[in-house]
């Protein structure tokens, strides 16, 4: 417990992020860094970007709710100063990414309804299974569903974006570098915890897994859909490698981009699951 108690400490959370990484930024950024013009001037580039931001929105928006009512439910109180720290990085995150939303032209007049018209149905239910264990106060279940599913695959994402973004938006590139060192924590902090109590509640891992089973379905299907229809090239393309497990993002097509994407998230999946007692269980194949 010593370890756990300096690990994930709120002291130790000033030194590593307000103090660290996030030092001299702002809304996750270089101060004088902006979108690129190529992506303003392009109706289409724009609107792309305007959805695709708005499911970060979404999957943050779910993570805020999600960490900070786990802190009345959490057991003790190094799991509630750590989720409290979580809930602030959950609530910078939906912050930087409603600035960019701002940054591509949205007026903050009509966030909500861009938000509602370009949320994925598919992530929706993905968060809506999450905040159902949250609400019923039900503290493992919601931690791996948050700390483990939703914290993994928004690791993955954003690595998958940050690789594809450092050469053609280095603002954007940044903004995600800091939320994934968030994500990084809170993955640890899932792994770290939940594994004993696992051990102490046998009887709740069909439960669990019935519950990662349904969200990694909705998850694969927000995959799929996003990377469906018409792609949109950049006006810029790429001229070095942007390199992600394996699959040169710069010159990948929309179904190899889909499948290292899902491939990874789903390995990272069955490794953490495994960790802590945990047996993965593949959904059915989203149609």
């Amino acid at each position: 417990m010593a370890d756990f108690l300096s690990q994930y400490s709120i002291q130790r959370w000033i030194e590593m992020c307000p103090q660290g990484y996030l030092e001299n930024t702002v809304y996750g950024r270089g101060p004088d860094e902006h979108e690129p013009e190529a992506i303003l001037d392009d109706t289409e580039q724009r609107d792309a970007a305007i959805s695709s931001t708005v499911q970060l929105v979404v999957g943050e928006r779910c993570a805020l709710a999600a960490s900070s009512g786990l802190i009345n439910a959490a057991p003790d109180y190094p799991s509630k100063r750590f989720l409290a720290t979580q809930t602030l990085d959950e609530a910078r995150h939906v912050e930087v990414f409603t600035q960019r939303l701002f940054d591509l032209g949205v007026k903050k007049d009509d966030l909500e309804d861009t938000v509602q018209e370009h949320a994925n149905p598919n992530l929706v239910k993905f968060a809506e299974v999450l905040l159902e264990k949250v609400g019923n106060g039900d503290f493992l279940a919601g931690v791996v569903g948050q700390n483990i599913v939703l914290e993994g695959m928004a690791f993955t994402v954003f690595e998958l974006l940050e690789t594809a973004n450092k050469e053609l938006n280095p603002k954007f590139a940044h903004t995600l570098s800091g939320t994934i060192a968030d994500e990084r924590r809170h993955v640890g902090f899932g792994e770290n915890r939940i594994g004993s109590l696992v051990r102490e509640h046998p009887e709740k891992k069909p439960e669990i897994e019935q519950m990662q089973q349904e969200m990694t379905y909705y998850m694969l299907a927000t995959f799929a859909d996003a990377f469906s229809g018409p792609q949109v090239q950049p006006a810029e393309p790429p001229t070095g490698e942007a390199d992600f497990h394996g699959t040169n993002l710069a010159t990948a097509t929309p179904e190899e981009m889909e499948a290292v994407l899902s491939n990874t998230v789903l390995g990272e999946f069955k490794t953490r699951l495994d960790r802590i007692g945990l047996e993965y269980q593949s959904p059915p194949v989203p149609a």
